[in-house]
């Protein structure tokens, strides 16, 4: 006999029958249910001696599933609450998301169908949810149910007859999964209406990843800085604070979860560091206090900028024998090939300067390009300086002042001296000084005679404080401030004849210059330290910078025989060890409109946080200068482009 649902009746019958109603079945269901997990125990098998009724939910069979599948699966209740943390959501398995689309079909079905044909619409559901679902060894009842119905064998699935395979969870899932895709294909929702088939690949899916949001999901979701304080948040899970203008400052604050988020906010920020109100109320920012978070020269915007608190000087001295032409290029002079980068500062004096100034440093400006601006320029007769500085860095300089030298006072024209700039950049003091001391082979006493003469009356500083006046001296300039560079043209010579000095540039072409060094007069005098005290001066690896024909690499070839000398020098002196490391130093062989070569050293400085009660520059620069040499740049861009466009338009004819 069997049942209206299409299950046999037996004495220990699995579907009970009732009158009273719905609520009498589940009533009667759970009990079967808990009866059924007590019987079952720890091995995770189902028991039906009090087998569940029509009526019992897949919630509640999935439960006696084993807990390795549960435990992927994780099929839980959802119930609406405010999130907690913002966080990414594991991406549901292909068998969450069948069940899902089953349950919710499965709703909407006992919704939509007719109470009156419930029993048959349920009991269609129930037939073929109990055939793939029962594993292991089933029990008696289930056994003589599924024997004496010929419907119910013939409908079930190839998985429900399988008996073996219970260790194996991959198994397990794919059975499953075709199983729920029967419910969808099959004869489960017979007398509704008709539904497409759900689509099955041919072949297993590929395992799919944890986190298989996408980029654009993560991204567009921002976290709101006034739903809970996300600063101990992000320090905990990343572990860092940083206060550089990278994305590590936006996670040290808070103000991002990971990576996606940051490059969100730079889309709606700019990347000035978040300030937040609470931190402008509290009035935290002391004048003056090298701790103060707010201070504009102070160690964390330092540590901003300069991670290692380190900058790179380019200096470079060159006499230009007073030459109307101007090299073509100077890329080769200011931007040398063997550094990766360019420097965070550049200055360059000139000695017997062109005559058109500002020509000079129209070209400069155009080489350098947009990313440097001129800081300040000075000159003294035909002495030239000019600072150039990285455009982002202008703000942290204090006023420049600068003051001069007459070393010759009977010639009209100012050629022989001395030019000192300096300034503060940050907490540390620099001093730039470009020199012309007397020319002559013997001359040795007057040259040194200049250098006392510059130290005691170039008068510096004037209004900036000195950072360290208890280390200073008022007769020697170059002691009252951090970091000293001296450069020009020197006028120190070797103390040999031409024969000899030409015989050891022909046995050495490459740069061994050591037997040369040993006959210099520089290096003899500052051994003895009558010259040039606390100064250092790099390894020279090129050869004599001076005398050289004009347009040519020969030595003077002229009836004077001028023995070559290395006239042009660059040394440097720190009121702290180890404070300047020179990385470069070298001549540029390139430019030939002088008879001297121009000299170059690149140089690493370490600086120090300063205070805000200097006097700053306030960003001023030369705009104007600025302006033209960009403009004079794109236009040669421009004329270079089209020459080459014309170029390769051109054709020559030829006549026979």
């Amino acid at each position: 006999m069997s049942t209206p649902n299409g299950f046999p009746q037996h004495s220990g019958a699995c579907v009970t029958q009732s009158t009273e109603g719905g609520a009498v079945q589940d009533l009667h269901a759970k009990k079967a249910g808990r009866a059924a997990k007590k019987e079952a125990g720890g091995n995770g098998l189902l028991s039906f001696e009090d087998c569940p009724s029509v009526g019992t939910s897949l919630n509640e069979t999935l439960k006696l599933l084993p807990g390795e599948l549960k435990a992927n699966m994780k099929i839980k209740s959802i119930t609406p609450r405010p999130p907690r943390k913002p966080r990414l959501e594991r991406a549901a398995s292909l068998d969450e998301k069948s069940w899902r689309r089953w349950r919710r079909f499965r709703t909407s079905q006992e919704s939509l169908t007719d109470p009156n044909e419930t029993s048959s619409s349920n009991g269609s559901l129930q037939e073929a949810s109990l055939s793939p679902l029962i594993r292991g060894r089933a029990s008696p009842c289930q056994q003589d149910s599924l024997h004496s119905s010929p419907d119910a064998s013939e409908d079930a699935s190839p998985v429900g007859k399988s008996r073996g395979g219970t260790s194996d969870l991959g198994k397990r899932a794919s059975e499953i999964s075709s199983a729920f895709g029967g419910l969808l294909r099959g004869k489960a929702f017979v007398g509704g209406k008709p539904r497409l088939s759900q689509i099955v690949p041919a072949r297993p899916l590929p395992p799919m990843e944890l986190n298989v949001a996408s980029h654009t999901l993560r991204t567009a979701h921002r976290i709101d800085s006034d739903y809970m304080d996300y600063r101990h948040y992000s320090q905990h899970k990343f572990g860092r604070v940083s206060s550089s203008l990278s994305d590590t400052r936006l996670h040290g604050n808070g103000m991002v979860y990971d990576n996606c988020s940051t490059e969100s906010m730079k889309s709606t920020f700019s990347l000035l560091t978040p300030i937040r109100s609470k931190d402008v109320r509290s009035r935290s920012y002391l004048e003056g206090s090298l701790l103060a978070s707010g201070a504009l020269l102070g160690a964390e915007e330092l540590s901003r900028y300069f991670p290692d608190r380190n900058i790179g000087i380019f200096v470079a001295t060159w006499n230009m024998q007073g030459q109307k032409e101007l090299p073509v290029n100077l890329d080769d002079f200011l931007l040398p090939t063997d550094p990766d980068y360019a420097q965070d500062m550049y200055v360059i004096g000139v000695q017997e300067g062109c005559p058109d100034r500002r020509e000079w440093e129209i070209r400069l400006q155009e080489t350098l390009g947009p990313h440097y601006v001129m800081l300040y320029s000075a000159a003294h007769g035909v002495l030239y300086m000019s600072v150039f500085i990285r455009r982002d860095l202008i703000w942290f300089c204090s006023e420049v002042e600068y003051a001069t030298v007459t070393t010759r006072i009977v010639s009209q024209i100012k050629t022989k001296g001395a030019l000192g700039i300096c300034f503060t950049f940050f907490g540390t003091s620099f001093l730039f000084i470009t020199s012309h001391f007397t020319s002559g082979d013997s001359k040795v006493n007057e040259r040194k005679l200049d250098y006392n003469k510059t130290i005691q009356t170039l008068t510096l500083p004037k209004n900036v404080p000195d950072t360290n006046p208890y280390r200073s001296s008022s007769s020697d300039v170059t002691t009252r401030f951090d970091e000293v560079f001296w450069f020009g043209d020197f006028n120190f010579r070797l103390n040999k004849d031409r024969e000899t000095v030409d015989s050891i540039l022909n046995q050495n072409p490459d740069t061994d210059v050591s037997k040369l060094l040993a006959y210099d007069q520089l290096t003899s005098e500052m051994s003895r330290g009558s010259i040039f005290k606390g100064f250092q001066e790099a390894d020279i690896h090129f050869r004599p910078s001076y005398k050289f024909d004009i347009g040519k690499d020969s030595y003077d070839t002229t009836s004077k025989q001028r023995t070559p000398s290395y006239t042009d020098r660059v040394v440097y002196r720190s009121r702290y060890r180890d404070d300047i490391h020179a990385v470069k130093y070298s001549s540029c062989p390139v430019i030939k409109t002088s008879d001297h070569r121009p000299v170059f050293a690149l140089f690493r400085v370490k600086v120090r946080p300063g205070r805000d009660n200097i006097p700053l520059a306030a960003g001023q620069f030369d705009r104007e200068l600025y302006l033209i040499g960009i403009k004079r740049r794109i236009t040669r861009e421009l004329q270079k482009r089209q020459e080459q466009k014309d170029q390769k338009s051109s054709s020559i004819c030829s006549i026979s």
